[in-house]
């Protein structure tokens, strides 16, 4: 005899699975912990899903009570609603819901660390900073027999240079008059229907960068720059945009510690992690920091550094270094993530 589908286990199952998932939110929020993975301009969505699970997963159990024979007849569309396969299938098809739930309560809540930051990189400053240092040397080879062994495609190579070089003329022309630019390869005509977004269209470039000269403004008035949690990168995008206008002024910042494969002894990186919606587009913001008490603090101690802005190179770019730093061990932050002020 054929064995029948117990509809009221079934909805029982799924009722505890909504609740389960509505206690995992309440427990983050309880907690604290749900810093650790949204942003708190999502943390509305998250207090109206738990609501939301914890009814739902209610009304779940209150129809595995109800008699099979109602369970069988409640829906007239026609459509079979059985999880369909042997035990294990279905077993496994809960299993994807079940183990989130036990992993999210058994594991620990914890900060992003250096193993993302490596694994994500680096943006040094805002990211902002595109101005190349002051071209360097082409290295010379001694070496008679290293240089005889090297053979040049000298077209070939030429070909490159020249296909680089009229990519970066491109690029630079859009980034003049993107509307000429359209027009020069054809696009964006009047008859066109199509209608083409540009950057300017996301935000008003007048306002980004009145805001940014008066906040520059601001800061160099004041005796020493506090980077704080709520200021963090608009102080980075400042220095990007104006650090010839701060170099020898002091800096405070406080970060975890974050170290390149390539740097010296006396070099760390002061970092914060920054979230716009959750964990998944953190990204990794930090200063370069030379003091000769770096080598004494490990990657993801959390430091207060305070230095001198001076302007440095790394990777080939220009970047504000804090240099002369004295380093102090602190604390992580209730707080350990920055993020994007959209309020302006």
């Amino acid at each position: 005899m054929k064995k029948t589908y117990d509809h009221s286990f079934h909805a029982y199952i799924k009722g505890i699975i909504l609740i389960g998932f509505a206690l995992l939110m309440l427990g983050l929020v309880l907690s604290g912990n749900l810093i650790y993975y949204i942003a708190p301009t999502m943390h509305p969505f998250v207090y109206f899903a738990m609501v939301t699970f914890f009814i739902l997963g209610i009304i779940q159990i209150f129809r595995s009570t109800s008699k099979k024979d109602e369970h069988d007849h409640h829906c007239n569309c026609d459509h079979d609603h059985q999880i369909k396969g042997p035990p294990l299938v279905k077993l496994g098809i809960y299993s994807i819901f079940i183990l989130p739930i036990l992993f999210g309560f058994i594991l620990p809540d914890r900060a992003l660390n250096s193993d993302f930051a490596a694994n994500r990189g680096i943006q040094y400053g805002s990211g902002l900073t595109i101005t190349p240092a002051s071209a360097q040397s082409s290295e010379i080879i001694e070496d008679d027999d290293v240089a005889s062994s090297q053979v040049y495609d000298e077209e070939a190579n030429n070909d490159l240079v020249d296909e680089e070089v009229n990519n970066l003329s491109r690029a630079e022309a859009f980034l003049e008059d993107p509307e000429a630019y359209y027009e020069s390869q054809g696009l964006g005509s009047e008859e066109d229907d199509i209608e083409h977004y540009q950057i300017e269209d996301l935000y008003d470039q007048d306002w980004f960068n009145d805001f940014y000269s008066q906040f520059a403004a601001e800061l160099e008035h004041e005796d020493i720059i506090t980077v704080t949690e709520e200021n963090y990168l608009d102080v980075m995008t400042v220095l990007d945009l104006y650090l010839d206008r701060f170099i020898g002024k002091e800096i405070e910042i406080v970060g975890f510690v974050f170290r390149e494969d390539d740097f010296d002894d006396n070099e760390i990186v002061v970092a914060r992690f920054a979230m716009t919606c959750c964990t998944a587009d953190a990204g990794v913001y930090g200063t370069l920091v030379e003091s000769s008490e770096a080598d004494q603090f490990d990657m993801d101690t959390w430091v207060y550094a305070r230095g001198e802005i001076i302007k440095g190179e790394y990777m080939g770019f220009q970047i504000p270094i804090v240099t002369n730093s004295i380093l102090r061990e602190v604390e992580e932050p209730s707080t350990p993530y920055v993020y994007p002020s959209f309020n302006r």
